[in-house]
């Protein structure tokens, strides 16, 4: 973990304070940062306060003393309304760096990376895999698009938050993440299908789970989400809603660039008929429920 010890204490901004930002922007703080914080319901960045961040009302008031920025934010529309109409440009100065964390689509990086370039601001695209659990320990996958020089600066950032790789120039983070979440989304689906196919069949879903483990079948994906359709555990740690808007972004995206990917066509399908059927809140893997119930087993 990055501390004080081994790092200079940077200045740094957190915009957004929810699920993920709670715990990043803690762990700045706990790392030795000099941490300023903005969210747009202000008691959620005041959770901070004992951990020894600032609290502001204005995002620019946040980044006006920040040489790093780190957005944690809802989607590629809130992230250009807080960078661009919200004023937070005009508390950025020429050669600040903002790291955008927030899963957004490639193009929407894209531009805002440009637009910030014009101020003679830096940017990275840097959304993360891993959910609050990778969040609170440290333990995040993070997938940066932007200038390599830029990269390097942010790694005593990312090293609090987890392991970053630097995969490409504006906009591949956020190719990667799409990539991630498309892989996550059909896997869950396989897994509960097949779960399903077995219980259907009348083999005990727990022993199958078990049976092929360590097979070439496994997975995280098997074994955690597996292990929450086993035991019918679906709150929320990753919401349909949320793996929903992903297979969307990879659609949009593919479209863009002239890509056929006719098997995310069909899980968005599927995830879509999960949420209108009133699933969208609960977590991704009660993809399971809607299976089951396509299938009387509800």
């Amino acid at each position: 973990m990055t501390s004080a010890s081994t790092t200079p204490a940077l200045s740094i901004a957190v915009l957004g304070i929810g699920m993920m930002g709670f715990p990043m922007a803690r762990r700045l703080c706990e790392a030795g940062h000099r941490v300023t914080a903005w969210n747009r319901s202000r008691a959620k960045a005041e959770r901070l306060q004992p951990f020894g961040a600032q609290v502001f009302d204005r995002p620019a008031d946040a980044v006006a003393n920040a040489d790093i920025v780190v957005c944690l934010l809802e989607d590629g529309r809130v992230v250009e309304d807080v960078l661009f109409a919200q004023g937070t440009t005009d508390g950025l100065r020429p050669g600040n760096l903002v790291i955008d964390m927030s899963s957004i689509q490639p193009r929407q990086a894209r531009d805002h990376a440009a637009r910030l370039a014009a101020l003679g601001v830096h940017h990275l695209d840097a959304p993360v895999s891993g959910g609050t659990v990778g969040a609170e320990a440290g333990s995040l996958a993070i997938m940066a698009g932007g200038k390599p020089a830029d990269f390097e600066r942010a790694l005593p950032v990312f090293a609090t938050f987890g392991r970053a790789t630097h995969v490409g120039p504006h906009g591949s983070g956020q190719l990667a993440k799409l990539a991630n979440q498309m892989i996550v989304g059909i896997t869950i689906g396989a897994v509960a299908e097949a779960l399903l196919l077995c219980e259907k069949g009348g083999a005990d879903m727990g022993k199958v789970k078990q049976a092929i483990s360590g097979g070439f079948a496994d997975s995280r994906i098997l074994q955690v989400h597996g292990q929450r359709m086993v035991d019918r555990d679906f709150a929320k740690r990753g919401a349909i809603s949320v793996q929903l808007k992903d297979m969307r972004n990879a659609l949009t995206t593919a479209s863009e660039i002239g890509f056929d990917a006719p098997i995310t066509g069909l899980f968005e399908q599927l995830f879509a008929q999960a949420a209108d059927h009133g699933l969208a809140d609960l977590d991704h893997s009660a993809l399971f429920m809607e299976l089951a119930s396509r299938n009387g087993m509800n």
